[in-house]
């Protein structure tokens, strides 16, 4: 595959400024390295984006992840490899992605509590704003068909 052009927060530099911002902003959160990894790599697996599901593995083996946890994120439901915090987290990542195909109401209340039973209102934030930005990610890199393999 090659990519259509250069990505565009590189084209547009205080875009990648504001990025970046966000970006602190989570890594500040308290949220815990494999809710941010995990959530990362669901949301970009539901998205077929490429460029994120591979930047996702490669950092959650960074911070130590195994390969039976990384490999089954698809299927967590199924597996029994996630903490009930963790389990919170992808089912949050999930709805918040799925917006456009629910009928009802996009995150329910159910989802929600839970989440918030699992994380502090820091640790909320950070999920929430890693999700959006994985979101934002996954529609500009499938967009410009970046491939996998791609470092940022």
């Amino acid at each position: 595959m090659t990519t259509r052009m250069k990505n565009p927060a590189y084209v547009l530099p205080d875009g990648m400024k504001g990025i970046g911002t966000l970006l602190k902003a989570v890594n500040d959160s308290g949220l815990p390295a494999a809710v941010r990894e995990f959530t990362g790599l669901r949301v970009s697996q539901i998205n077929g984006c490429a460029a994120c599901v591979y930047g996702h593995v490669a950092e959650a083996r960074k911070a130590g992840e195994t390969d039976e946890r990384i490999f089954n994120v698809a299927a967590w439901r199924e597996a029994p490899f996630y903490s009930d915090a963790e389990r919170a987290a992808l089912e949050l990542a999930e709805h918040a992605t799925r917006l456009a195909d629910l009928s009802r109401e996009g995150v329910p209340d159910r989802v929600w509590d839970d989440a918030a039973d699992h994380f502090d209102e820091r640790q909320l934030s950070g999920l929430i704003l890693a999700i959006a930005l994985t979101n934002l990610f996954n529609r500009i890199n499938v967009t410009i068909k970046e491939p996998a393999g791609t470092t940022w």
